[in-house]
This record gives structure tokens, sequence and C-alpha cells, in this order.
């Protein structure tokens, strides 16, 4: 890192260390090491939430861990090709996969969405809620996107330090005195300085999270189902929404001189989403018998 003409110039190798791990033949990259971090913190913010909700229904400690686990082991697969489906669905050209499907599946060579990601979150803790209904029946799909809301948000900070170090998710060219020149920028664009939009959103997340968290003791209003699901969804896409006219157009299927861009026009079901939680019927969640087997 360097400075130039008062911006940074930031132009960091994308491997941690410059040799290969045995076996795998490959570098750890910074984006691993961030992704992997982040999902690791949040796995024990999860937790704590956890452990704090199920208190009430007299689930051991034993349980709840394997609990953690398994709901962990569903949300990074989810997140993963999801995230990996919604890059290639909407940004990318689907001809380039006429004659490579499986393609599609190498998610290890980027291009990941984080809208994609959170459809698939979505998607894996509904089938997740589906298979444990009758062994835990408090655990509903509202109520697991609840104490989801708050990890979710420190593993999004991270992941967007990932995309700083890979230079990624560029923003637009600006004489905003906290522009960032980017040595080898992802998209191929100018070398100038830009908008570090990584850092904005980073920024953001990790702020909101310390807001939520800081809300955890207040336990029985927090988790009203869909209160906590809900103001994630309205804080994290309308800001998603703002960022996104400071960032470099990176859908192929929306030309730059559309009014909105396609992380725009996925923010907005989003936030929808989260308007529905926050405003529908709220229950509180009284403690139940669990069925055991």
């Amino acid at each position: 890192m360097s400075f130039m003409f008062g911006y940074v110039k930031w132009d960091p190798s994308p491997a941690v260390f410059d040799w290969n791990l045995p076996l795998l033949d490959r570098p750890i990259l910074w984006y691993g090491f961030f992704f992997a971090l982040g999902f690791f913190l949040a796995y024990f913010v999860f937790r704590s939430l956890l452990t704090t909700f199920l208190k009430s229904y007299r689930v051991g400690k034993k349980e709840v861990l394997k609990i953690a686990e398994k709901v962990c082991l569903y949300v990074v697969v989810g997140a993963i090709v999801g995230a990996r489906l919604g890059d290639v669905l909407f940004y990318q050209d689907l001809s380039v996969y006429r004659n490579d499907f499986f393609g599609v599946f190498r998610f290890w060579e980027g291009g990941l969405s984080s809208h994609g990601g959170v459809m698939g979150i979505l998607i894996s803790l509904w089938i997740y809620c589906r298979v444990y209904r009758k062994k835990y029946q408090m655990l509903s799909w509202v109520t697991m996107l609840d104490l989801l809301s708050i990890p979710a948000l420190l593993a999004g900070g991270f992941i967007r330090l990932g995309n700083f170090f890979n230079q990624e998710i560029v923003g637009k060219v600006t004489t905003f005195p906290l522009g960032v020149i980017f040595g080898h920028p992802a998209d191929g664009g100018p070398i100038a300085p830009r908008h570090p939009v990584q850092l904005y959103e980073a920024v953001f997340y990790f702020a909101f999270f310390i807001i939520l968290w800081s809300l955890r003791k207040n336990i029985p209003k927090m988790f009203r189902i869909g209160k906590t699901a809900g103001l994630f969804f309205m804080g994290m896409f309308s800001f998603r929404f703002v960022v996104e006219y400071v960032k470099s157009p990176q859908s192929v299927f929306i030309s730059n001189e559309s009014l909105l861009n396609m992380g725009q026009w996925l923010s907005i079901p989003m936030f929808l989403f989260g308007v529905f939680l926050f405003f529908r019927e709220k229950k509180s969640l009284r403690p139940r018998s669990v069925k055991r087997h």
C-alpha cells in the first residue's frame, strides 16, 4: 500500500503466503481467509444467540451445539451454491457455459453474488426447518432468520474485506479524498482513484452488527418473530441500494445508461421482504415442549 497524490494506491498480492498448500497445490488467498474467518466468528455469535434463545425451552448445551453445527453446514452450503448460481444467472453471459456446463459450479474461481448467497441461505434454512420441524418446533423458518441476521452481518463485513484485497467489486472513478487507486482491478477498469465500496459496505455491516448485537440483551423484544430479520433486511438492502450508485457496472444484462443496476433491482425485493417481516403480526415466542427422539 502506498500514497499517490493524496490517494491510496492498493495492489496487494491475492495470496496470503507465496507458497502453495500441500496436496491442493493452491495458495491461501486473502478472500478465502476472510471468508472463512467471517463464517468462523459468525458461528460463535450464532451459537451464543441460539443458546440464549433455547434456554427457556430447556434444551441442553450438547443439543444446542448439534443444532448450531447442522444449521451452519446448511448455511455454508446454501451461501456458496447460491452465491455462485446468483452470479452466473444475474451477472454473467450464459453462453460462456454452453460448452462448459460444469464451469458453473467452479466457485473457487471467483464470481460470487451476495444477493444469490442470501437467496441460497433462505432456501437452505427452509430445507433445514422442514427436515427438523417435528423435532424442533420452536425453530421456525422466520425464527432462524432472526437468529442468523446478526452473525450474517459480521460474516458479510469480513467477506467485503476479502473483496477489497481481491480488488473486486470496485467503485466508479472519483475525486473523493477517500478514493483508492487499485493496481489490478478485477473489472479491468482504469487505474485511477475509485470509490472503495468494499470498505463502505464492510464499515456499514460491522456498525450494523454492533447495533443489533448491543440490543441482544433485550431478548423478549429482539426475538419477537421476524423483528430482527426485518431490521436486517431493511437496513442492509436499503444501504446496498444506495451504495450501488457508486459501484462499477457488473451485470452484462443491464446497460450503463439504465436507471437502476442489477444490484439495485435485486435489493428491492429483499428490502420489501424485510418490511413484511418487521410489520407482520408478531407473536411472542413462548416456550413449548420439545419432542425428543
